[in-house]
């Protein structure tokens, strides 16, 4: 499969925890930095998601804000 997301960090799935409609993906992509993603929990289960997994994180954004 051919994305157009260029930002791509390989992480293991460190937490899969489940609302009532979505699911909080927590990804260690090393160095001590934790990716969090929220999905549906369809996708997820789609995904098979499991603590271990070994994923991508795809980024892809027009926009970067920072506030402080």
């Amino acid at each position: 499969m051919k994305l157009s997301a260029r930002n791509q960090l390989q992480g293991t799935v460190t937490a899969v925890d489940r609302g009532p409609i979505a699911a909080r993906i927590q990804i260690d992509v090393g160095n001590g930095i934790i990716i969090t993603s929220k999905t549906t929990c369809a996708a997820a289960d789609d995904l098979e998601l499991a603590v271990g997994d070994t994923v991508t994180a795809l980024f892809k954004s027009s926009d970067v804000i920072v506030g402080k």
